[in-house]
């Protein structure tokens, strides 16, 4: 800062400038409210179909967005800007207050360009002996002045360095760093400059004390916007592989920080994946390289001619935490894929380089695997990113052109195998041999697939592994509904593929609990009027009847799986139930039939459905418990009292209705459940005592099927009376109707599953039946 530029200021256009922010923020303060409350909030409660569903109220949903993160932005760059000017007009006060006291000594300033001199206030001729004998004080204001200067110096430049980063942030649109003060912004940079200088030091010279500051220092900011941006490109990512890669090596002469800190490696590793995560959600052109740079390098060791691990396998599992950007992750997984099929002859072999060995230092610390095998960190990462993971997972693997394509199959029933195209996902679902590791108690870790199923149910439902979806979770997508058309049509091919890994049926579950529409729709082929009866909202996934039995009976011979399918099909049913008895006509409008009739039919046509549905896992059950005995029925019973203490969120996984009245933009049932017929339904399944009101047992949590068959129709009648007398419709016609409709649809399960199956793994009982 000039001496000259700091006295001579004229402070009226940075007076206009903070007022005119002021405004603006009050004005897209008004623009934010308006935006969500009349714009994102109608758009939720609209009856969407067709694109309207799939694209509008998506569009809708992040333009409200925008106007939230516009005025944090300049909410951010006002109260920055008059953090600053009144420093500066401080700095400005004390200056001419220091020259005006050197006035009165006879001092006088001379500022220049570059620099000021302090001087007496004489002729020339008498100026240096003059200057001699007033050192002193001409030494005191000059380092007064200095001081005055290098301040507001400081400031200005701690405000440009802070604007220029918020501004940074985006290049499109706003972004949503938001600040108290400048001081808070400036002092986040300047501790990511400090924490990064830290972490480029040779492992071996890290200490204890710069270990505990850096790990502290990534916790406290790692959801800080510009700490992360700043922290991620000022170390770089090559030196981001080595302090990673170089802290877990076994091989490292100080063994201090192993020692005293080893317990911590898996908080350090959880911030540094947030930190980076978030980083990667700037669009600075640093930021743009950084992303580049790593995804050029993940194929290479990272101590070049010297070895080591790849980049991948150390990147890999610092996703392991965070949302990381869409584009990043889905190029990421690009140059990922490419590296698996060069070291795998495009999938012929297992990958030798990936496998766990004394020359790979432990690159997880957050659960048992050793991190070796870049892909189970990346399907982590996958699994919080759903837009991302859908797309990566309908990737083509290898294209049956491909002269080098090992995999061959009998597509047409013919018995000739010809050469295929895999998806990403039918490689890694079906083909892939995954690296073997176990514990050091010898138990053999699925750490890899697990996390699969856990991407794979981010990439069809549309939201992060093991939430619930919520009224802004997007309707069922193409790329979406074409994946869960892969997933069922190949547990259905092969049921081994699951149930010999049963570890991920949980989230199989899941998504056949969200996929509840599209099911029953595919267990009700070939009627007029589907989409009527089992509106979808979104794209609707094509399954077929065969193929859904397989899929379900498959799912029902886990506890959890079947946990998770009862009570969304439950959950669905009764919503479905109360949304018919609301709009009696919306299905059928037989005029040759009172409308009584024609609900009754509807209402009939939904808990048929519900009764397959019940059946069909209920065999998979009933077989499960012929196999493992009672221990297996206990394990069921155990989920159903875990899942109880969800409380009213287990409703959540009922979705699909895709109607105003009941529900959200994705078909997911809105609002709180406490009070719905569908709540009281679920209360029934998961309370304590399975007793309803009365104290009559609705639900028989038993492996065998006569009790899940009472059960199912007598929930189902329940439902039917709940959901009626909710709506003010209720009918003891009907409700009777439901329960004999519920238990035509499970005996029908039970010839299903003997056709699917061909009689074979299916229960005694139904056996006996055939």
């Amino acid at each position: 800062m000039e001496l000259d530029t700091l006295r001579d200021a004229d402070f009226k256009l940075l007076d206009d400038a903070v007022k005119d922010w002021s405004t603006l923020v009050k004005n897209l303060e008004t623009l934010k409210k308006d935006a969500e409350d009349n714009l994102h909030k109608g758009a939720d409660k609209a009856d969407w179909a067709g694109v309207n569903a799939r694209v509008s109220q998506e569009f809708i949903g992040k333009t409200a967005g925008e106007f939230a993160d516009a005025h944090t932005q300049a909410d951010t760059i006002h109260k920055i800007l008059n953090d600053t000017v009144g420093e500066l007009k401080g700095y400005h006060r004390q200056l001419v207050e220091a020259i005006d006291g050197g006035r009165k000594k006879s001092l006088k300033v001379i500022g220049y360009e570059g620099g000021f001199t302090v001087t007496t206030d004489v002729p020339p001729e008498a100026r240096h002996t003059m200057d001699q004998d007033n050192q002193a004080d001409i030494t005191a204001l000059r380092d007064r002045i200095q001081g005055i200067l290098d301040k507001a110096t400081e400031s200005d430049d701690s405000a440009r360095t802070v604007l220029r980063a918020i501004a940074d942030q985006s290049t499109m649109g706003f972004s949503d760093a938001g600040y108290q003060d400048r001081d808070s912004a400036a002092e986040a940079i300047k501790q990511a400059d400090e924490l990064a200088a830290l972490a480029k030091k040779n492992p071996d010279d890290l200490s204890v004390k710069d270990f505990d500051r850096i790990n502290a220092g990534l916790k406290k900011y790692a959801g800080d916007e510009l700490f992360a941006e700043r922290f991620a490109t000022a170390l770089g990512p090559q030196k981001t592989l080595e302090f990673w890669s170089g802290i877990n090596d076994p091989h490292r002469s100080d063994r201090e920080l192993k020692h005293d800190r080893l317990e911590q490696f898996d908080d350090l590793q959880r911030n540094l994946g947030m930190t980076l995560a978030n980083a990667t959600q700037s669009d600075s052109a640093a930021m743009a390289d950084w992303k580049r740079t790593m995804i050029d390098i993940g194929d290479k060791p990272i101590h070049g001619n010297h070895g080591g691990p790849m980049g991948l396998q150390v990147m890999s599992n610092l996703m392991r935490t965070g949302d990381y950007d869409d584009r990043f992750l889905k190029d990421y997984g690009t140059n990922l894929m490419a590296t698996e099929r060069k070291h795998t002859g495009n999938g012929r072999h297992a990958n030798s380089a990936w496998h766990n060995s004394l020359a790979i230092p432990q690159l997880n610390r957050i659960g048992e695997d050793s991190g070796a095998d870049p892909l189970t960190g990346y399907l982590k990462g996958l699994s919080n990113s759903p837009d991302a993971a859908t797309d990566f997972f309908n990737q083509q693997f290898v294209s049956k052109d491909d002269p080098d394509n090992p995999f061959e199959r009998d597509t047409d029933g013919n018995g000739k195998n010809e050469k295929v195209s895999l998806s990403n996902f039918q490689y890694l679902f079906e083909e892939r041999e995954w690296p073997r590791e176990s514990n050091l108690k010898g138990d053999d870790l699925h750490t890899g697939q697990n996390n699969l199923a856990l991407a794979l149910e981010a990439a069809t439902t549309g939201h992060p592994a093991g939430e619930m979806p919520t009224v802004d979770t997007p309707a069922h997508n193409d790329g979406q509904a074409k994946l869960m058309q892969s997933l069922v049509a190949s547990i259905a091919d092969d049921p081994s593929r699951l149930t010999k890994n049963s570890y991920m049926s949980d989230s199989m579950g899941q998504i056949a609990a969200e996929y509840m529409p599209d099911i029953h729709r595919g267990l009700h082929p070939g009627v007029e009027g589907e989409d009527k009866l089992f509106p979808v909202a979104g794209t609707a996934a094509e399954l077929s009847e065969t193929d859904i039995t397989r899929f379900l009976y498959s799912v029902g011979r886990n506890p959890e799986g079947y946990a998770a399918v009862n009570l969304g099909q439950h959950s669905y049913t009764t919503s479905l139930m109360q949304y018919h008895f609301q709009h009696p006509d919306a299905y059928l409008n037989d005029p040759n039939f009172s409308e009584t009739e024609n609900l009754k039919k509807t209402i009939e046509d939904v808990a048929r459905v519900a009764g397959e549905v019940e059946g069909t896992i209920g065999a998979g059950r009933a077989y499960e418990g012929e196999i493992e005995g009672g221990k297996k029925d206990a394990d069921y019973n155990a989920v159903i009292e875990k899942v109880g203490t969800w409380g009213g969120t287990a409703v959540g996984i009922g979705v699909g209705l895709g109607t105003a009245p009941l529900t959200g933009p994705g078909g997911v049932v809105a609002g709180s459940v406490a009070g719905t017929a569908a709540d009281e339904i679920i209360g029934a399944i998961t309370g304590g005592a399975m007793k309803d009101s009365s104290g009559e047992v609705v639900y028989r949590n038993g492996q065998d099927l006569d009790g899940t068959k009472d059960s199912t129709y007598t929930l189902v009648e329940s439902a039917a009376k709940k959901a009626g007398g909710n709506a003010g419709n209720s009918s003891p016609l009907i409700v009777s109707a439901a329960a004999t409709a519920a238990e035509q649809g499970f005996n029908n399960a039970g010839q299903n599953v003997h056709q699917a199956l061909d009689g074979e793994g299916i229960p005694r009982q139904l056996e006996k039946e055939d």
